[in-house]
């Protein structure tokens, strides 16, 4: 990440270092997650808003909601020790974790079972080859 000699970086700048497009940007400007200063028509993002897009692709990749992920900016305390956010953020990804496990425990049962399928469709499909009858 390149920051510009002032510390702000432009919008294409954080396109670039954060690999997301202007349209994604614009969007977390609209839902207040990031408040890029402005210069006219230009929007100069700071050190501030480079660490909460941070927040924010990482609260998306492990799937919290916008709302939790406001939440949790929202508890930030720049003199204070961050205690209530970091407990926080604490509780939503033991939440986060228990449903991400549940949802994978779900997929190897249904891996499971398209296996089974899939073996007893081979079958099926060899034994048709073979000049045999299939029963559906």
């Amino acid at each position: 990440m390149t920051a510009r000699t002032d510390d702000h970086m432009t919008i294409r700048q954080m396109c670039d270092a954060f690999e997301v497009t202007p349209r994604t940007l614009r969007f977390y400007e609209a839902k207040e997650l990031i408040s890029p200063l402005r210069e006219g028509a230009r929007r100069l993002y700071t050190r501030r808003d480079r660490a909460r897009l941070k927040l924010i692709l990482r609260g998306k990749r492990f799937g919290f909601s916008l709302e939790d992920i406001r939440q949790t900016l929202d508890l930030y305390d720049r003199q204070g020790t961050n205690l209530p956010q970091m407990e926080h953020t604490f509780a939503l990804a033991c939440e986060r974790l228990a449903i991400m496990e549940a949802q994978r425990a779900e997929l190897d049962e249904a891996i499971a079972e398209l296996k089974t399928e899939l073996a007893a469709g081979a079958t099926l499909i060899a034994e048709v080859k073979r000049g045999g009858t299939a029963a559906a």
